[in-house]
């Protein structure tokens, strides 16, 4: 349920006075786009769980000019069930920085380990990151489920 924004009583002196700027039409733009949001619940008898995970890999390359995302050998998304355009979550053992991308399907048997956009100022080519993928399941599904978990050689991020 989405819940209206109230204006505030005296809403020019009470916005003056934090120094921001009146603008009398803000919060009715903002309860129209509320308005118009779609939202989808998760189940309450839903959990995400570990689906797959790539343990530790190499990064090949870190692309700052590209739209973003990570581009992970296909050879590697395949063995780990994890689909192109999937998000995933990325952890860099090297700095300990945690983010998140999704995935783009790399050159099969490349070893290719490229984080592109902004998340190439978070590694290094050289770092050893872990990529995971979540899912939500019912929580009966979740007691029983195994994820796919690989683990490629370090040095050429190929299937051992």
């Amino acid at each position: 349920m989405l819940h209206k924004i109230q204006r505030p009583q005296q809403p020019r002196k009470e916005i003056e006075a934090l120094g921001l700027e009146f603008n009398p039409t803000y919060i009715d733009s903002l309860n129209e786009n509320l308005e118009s949001l779609s939202f989808s619940k998760i189940a309450d008898n839903k959990d995400e769980i570990l689906k797959s995970k790539i343990h530790r890999v190499t990064v090949t390359d870190a692309n700052l000019n590209y739209i973003g995302s990570i581009t992970i050998d296909e050879d590697l998304i395949n063995a780990a069930n994890i689909l192109p355009n999937e998000k995933v979550f990325i952890v860099n053992n090297n700095n300990g920085a945690r983010f998140e991308t999704y995935v783009i399907k790399g050159k099969k048997g490349s070893g290719e380990i490229c984080l592109n956009g902004a998340a190439a100022r978070l590694v290094q080519p050289g770092d050893i990151i872990i990529i995971l993928a979540y899912a939500w399941m019912d929580t009966a599904e979740a007691k029983n489920f195994e994820p796919k978990i690989i683990f490629p050689d370090t040095k050429t991020n190929k299937l051992i």
